[in-house]
């Protein structure tokens, strides 16, 4: 089999498409589910579409993350309420802090929140997640904590702020006992930082299932390694392309 061509490096000022985001998103959530990060069919994960107005893309309730396509997709304003034709119902309360953080965060185009066993594990812990590995150190001081409030819903619209001012201009948060979310200028970014964030909570439970001590590397490494990675808006772009050439090899579907 012939090699891919390389990727054309993308342009920073692009603005996607409808379409675009759509199928960006739609692969998304394919990923989500390949790598073992659903929750039956909650959470969510939306992008902003450009243009006027408060208008969001995010998933039909009740498909599960496999299933999506990018027709499936559906138009919400900020309440979480449709803006387009669908079949299928959409929980407004499961995007209350999907609609804050998009309208409050500067570099929120795309929002992701899951449930995994790691990540509420690692919600659960005192001393949150340790850089006891070099790609934790990349998301080291990135990751914010909000301590938990009761389900997020429009009886408690103050918590919208404090998740807000919480999060800051950080691209990871910890839901203290709910789980994970991140956010980016683009879906390759904000999965980008899903990915790793999770795999951070999978590194930190394996090593401190071992029952070994723990050895921690200096601060000012730590700083170091996190300001070598760096931040930017093509952050993710390079192997968010390869994932998207391996659904389309494996599930072309989610184009649909």
């Amino acid at each position: 089999m012939p090699l891919p061509p390389p990727p054309i490096r993308p342009d920073p000022n692009h603005v996607p498409t409808e379409r675009e985001l759509r199928e960006d998103l739609a692969a998304a959530y394919r990923l989500i589910a390949l790598f073992g990060m659903t929750d039956l069919v909650f959470t969510h994960l939306s992008v902003r579409i450009p243009g006027d107005g408060h208008r969001f893309l995010v998933n039909p309730y009740g498909m599960l993350f496999e299933e999506i396509t990018a027709s499936s997709l559906v138009e919400v304003d900020a309440d979480g309420e449709p803006q387009q034709p669908t079949t299928w119902p959409v929980n407004p309360a499961g995007f209350v802090i999907h609609s804050a953080v998009h309208r409050g965060h500067p570099d929120a185009a795309c929002v992701m929140h899951t449930h995994t066993l790691a990540g509420m594990a690692i919600a659960a812990q005192e001393g949150g997640l340790l850089p006891l590995n070099q790609m934790m150190m990349e998301i080291s001081g990135r990751v914010v904590l909000h301590d938990y409030e009761g389900i997020a819903a429009d009886d408690n619209l103050s918590e919208r702020e404090r998740i807000v001012r919480d999060l800051g201009d950080a691209p990871c948060m910890i839901l203290r006992h709910h789980g994970l979310l991140t956010v980016g200028p683009t879906v390759a970014a904000a999965f980008y930082y899903m990915y790793y964030l999770e795999q951070a909570c999978r590194i930190q439970l394996a090593a401190q299932s071992s029952g070994a001590r723990l050895v921690l590397p200096p601060a000012e490494v730590v700083e170091r390694t996190r300001a070598q990675f760096g931040r930017g808006p093509t952050k993710g772009w390079l192997p968010w392309q390869a994932l998207r050439r391996k659904l389309d090899r494996e599930q072309p579907g989610y184009r649909d």
